[in-house]
């Protein structure tokens, strides 16, 4: 366990928590170092089959980018501070099930990773938004990309042309989160689902995720061409003879990841 990330595993889940509460946990050089580390030896631990990210305290998320880090960098510094692998794109092609756990403010960078998430849930306090414009930048996160694929162009332009906050009942309703619950049920909903999943063959969950992400980048043609590939694949594995088994059997799918 790091300084500013705590781990918590439940089960077949492993909670991931950014601990930054004074500073509404924004995302440090320190929180990228420490949650790349995480993510690298989740994915090798067999006994994690879904990862669920979340901030301390009640008030924020992640509250963006640590601006403090910014103050006197020059274009070839930020530059070598973003390079690659990024947390955000570690995330994007993680391939365990990530879950974004949203319990208030959500801006800037924690905005963008919650995208690289493959599911958001908020608390109905939670707040949203694109706000870099306000500082004379844009988002350097992948916020220009993944946040028009999710939610179309026209509501991210708003967001990232203005600045502005909105609500997790707007975030909902324009497709930048699937769920919205109280304070109080955040976390039970959220490892319900994050457990849900988590009990699925490891391996499959690695193909479907790959054939939906690709989905981003392929044509139709192309990604149902890719899906008939994949879906053909998880015919060699032990883990289809074993689904189809159990479900013919009546019991239970005892997954091998294999």
């Amino acid at each position: 366990m790091g300084e500013v990330i705590l781990r918590e595993d439940l089960d077949r889940v492993a909670i991931l928590t950014i601990n930054r509460p004074d500073k509404l946990n924004a995302l440090s050089e320190q929180v990228r170092v420490e949650m790349m580390a995480e993510l690298e030896e989740i994915e090798s631990n067999d006994a994690i089959g879904a990862v669920v990210i979340t901030g301390a305290g009640e008030k924020s998320f992640i509250a963006g980018a640590d601006i403090g880090e910014f103050e006197g960098r020059q274009p070839f510094d930020q530059r070598e501070a973003m390079r690659s692998p990024r947390v955000f794109d570690v995330m994007a092609n993680y391939p365990k099930p990530v879950i974004a756990m949203i319990n208030g403010f959500c801006l800037g960078g924690g905005c963008e990773l919650a995208l690289s998430c493959d599911l958001r849930i908020a608390s109905d306090n939670a707040r949203f938004g694109q706000p870099e414009i306000k500082l004379g930048l844009i988002p350097g996160g992948g916020g220009t990309q993944r946040l028009p694929r999710q939610v179309g162009i026209g509501h991210a332009m708003r967001l990232i042309l203005s600045g502005d906050m909105i609500g997790a009942a707007e975030a909902r309703e324009i497709g930048l989160i699937e769920m919205v619950t109280t304070p109080e049920e955040l976390r039970e909903k959220t490892l319900e689902i994050a457990g849900k999943i988590a009990a699925m063959s490891p391996l499959t969950l690695k193909i479907a995720k790959e054939a939906v992400r690709a989905s981003q980048r392929l044509s139709i043609e192309d990604g149902l061409v890719y899906e008939r590939d994949l879906f053909c694949l998880a015919f060699s594995t032990e883990d289809k003879k074993e689904g189809v088994q159990a479900f013919l059997e009546k019991r239970k799918a005892e997954w091998k990841g294999k």
